[in-house]
Formats: structure tokens, sequence, C-alpha cells
């Protein structure tokens, strides 16, 4: 009986999802229709939202082709569907993109969740899901962990219009009483990634036997979470988080760039003679990680797939679909030569 109300009451539910042709979001939708939610989907399709994301459930969502940032356009979705559950995760997130040019990210991810937060606040959302990053916490050395009450100390042009957002959601919740949550993930990965991240920027040049950059010596560490354990998450955090309250979402499997690089060259049959070390990128943060415990004794969450299973099936996933990666390259070329413009070591 239990089981029947919880469905009845997942299909009463209308959910937003901001940036929910992108990676994560793609994820989320789909976990969120497979469950029986009512979806809409809002995403401007810059070059990193892509419609095929969504093809198993494109007859199971609504879907809105607008900019975060346009009052008027946010407030036509809001007005017509009604959604009671926000899930923001519409962003510019590539951080060497931001060192480039940082005025994108200042305006869609502090412009944009500015109109998001005051839309959901005048139709009275239930929940506002703001989807954050441990990269508003800055850098770690060689040992510790990040926990939900540490100080925020953003270094790039990207983590900084993030903690900016993150805060803004606080201070809508602080000051107006919307039932913000925020959620503070660590690096994802997974199928559909849009290869300008480092995973499948190595797979992508190792599939062309081409070299593959590595900042420095690829020494700096990062935290790496599957895109479904996320998504799960962010689905538990919204069925039984609190508004106010903030969650670490990580894995605990921290690895150097270099060893990833390493393991994706090794399933892959590769040598290592494609890396190619290159000047590292201003402001590295050295390492990420977060201290989970708090989503895990609250919530009950914890992560599922481990990092050698998953990374294993997301080299599987961009060889079997190279027709869609390759696509996405040349795209990248362009990118790639100011990126690594600084040369070789």
């Amino acid at each position: 009986m239990a089981k029947d109300v919880d469905k009845i009451f997942r299909k009463m539910k209308t959910l937003l999802v901001t940036g929910g042709a992108g990676f994560i979001g793609s994820e989320l939708v789909r976990q969120a229709v497979s469950r029986g939610y009512r979806v809409i989907v809002l995403d401007k399709l810059t070059y990193a939202g892509d419609l095929e994301r969504l093809e198993g459930v494109k007859d199971h969502i609504v879907f809105y082709q607008e900019d975060i940032r346009s009052p008027e356009a946010v407030e036509k979705i809001f007005l017509r569907e009604r959604p009671e559950i926000i899930f923001h995760l519409a962003a510019e997130s590539h951080v060497d993109r931001s060192i480039l040019d940082p005025s994108p990210f200042l305006s869609t991810n502090v412009d944009g969740t500015s109109v998001l937060l005051t839309a959901a606040r005048k139709y009275g959302v239930e929940k506002f899901i703001n989807m954050s990053t441990d990269e508003v916490y800055g850098e770690l050395g060689e040992r510790g962990k990040f926990t939900e009450k540490s100080p925020l100390n953003p270094n790039s042009p990207y983590s900084v219009s993030k903690a900016a957002a993150d805060m803004l959601g606080r201070a809508f919740f602080r000051t107006y009483g919307l039932p913000v949550i925020t959620v503070r993930a660590s690096n994802n990965y997974g199928p559909w990634q849009y290869p300008e991240k480092f995973i499948p920027v190595v797979i992508l040049k190792a599939i062309l036997d081409e070299k593959i950059p590595i900042y420095g010596k690829g020494e700096n560490i990062r935290e790496w979470l599957h895109v479904s354990d996320c998504a799960r998450a962010l689905l538990k955090i919204m069925e039984e988080g609190q508004p106010g309250e903030i969650y670490n979402v990580g894995s605990g499997e921290e690895r150097r760039n270099i060893e990833v690089a390493e393991e994706i060259l090794k399933i892959m049959g590769k040598g290592r003679e494609l890396i190619n070390f290159v000047e590292d990128r201003p402001g590295h943060d050295f390492r990420y990680s977060l201290d989970w415990g708090k989503i895990k004794r609250e919530l009950g969450w914890e992560p599922t797939v481990k990092f050698e299973e998953g990374l294993s099936k997301t080299v599987r996933w961009y060889m079997e679909n190279r027709d869609w990666l390759m696509r996405k390259r040349e795209a990248l070329e362009s990118l790639w030569r100011k990126v690594y413009r600084r040369g070789e070591k």
C-alpha cells in the first residue's frame, strides 16, 4: 500500500529540470521519467546541450528551448506548467572556457540563477534544488576533505560564478523562505559527457591516436562520481532532503589525472606514448575531496558504481558511439588550440 501511495505521489509531482539536455541533467531526466514523475525540460541547447541524450524519453517530457536569463521566457514556463520541484542544473561549466572568457559564466550562472529563484518564489515551488560543485570550496593538499561547513574559496572564474549562484540560493532561503536545497557534487563522468571534459577528451584523442594533453605532470587529484549515482542522489535529496540544507555528493574515488589517463589507455589497448604533458592551467586547483557522510547518515544515499567499473563502461560507450563523439570533434578543435596554445613541456 505504501508503495502505491508513493507511486501516486510521484506521478502528481511536476519537475522542472533546467539544463535537462546536458550531461548530468539528461541522466536526471531519464531516471525521473522512469520513476513516474512528470518532467519539464528547459534547455537553451548551447554547444553542450543535445536532444539526442533525451531520445529515449522524448515522448514522456515537455521540452522548452529557452534561455534561463530571460524573465519572460521563464515566467511563461512557470505560468503554463506550474512546476512544483525545480532542479537547477543549467550552467556554463568548463573551467578552461571560463579562463578564456569569464563573461558567459557570470551571465548564465549568476543572472540565470537569479531569474529562476525569483520565478520559483513567485509561484511558490515546493523545493528548489540548486546544483553547485565541489570547486566552490577551493583546493586541498594531499590530506583532508571538505564538509558542508567548509568555507568557500573558489579559484577560477567558473567556480566563482558557481559560488555566487550557490550563495544566491542560500540568500533566497534565508531572506524569503524559498525552500532551496544546495547540492555540491564532485567530478561527474559517464556516457554522453561532452568531450571538452577530461575523461572524454582522453578517450577521443586515444581513438584518433592523437597526443593526449595532460596539464603539468598530471599530479592533480579529483574525486570521480558516476553520473548515474549523482542523479540518484539528486532524486533522493528531492524526496527526503530538507530545505536550507547543503549536501555534499561524492564517491571517495580519488585519482590523479595521470592515473586516469593511463587507465583509459590500458582499457583501450593504447600506449603511454600518446600522453603529452602541457603547461599547467592558470590557477589549477590541486585536489578536491568531499566528505559525503551527511547525505549517507541523513538520507541513506551512497554511491554504487566503483570507478574501475564505471570507467570501463564509459570507455566502451564512447567507442560504441563514435559517430556522436566525432560530430562533436570539429567544434572542439578551435577550443583546443586556444586552451593548449602554451605548447608542450
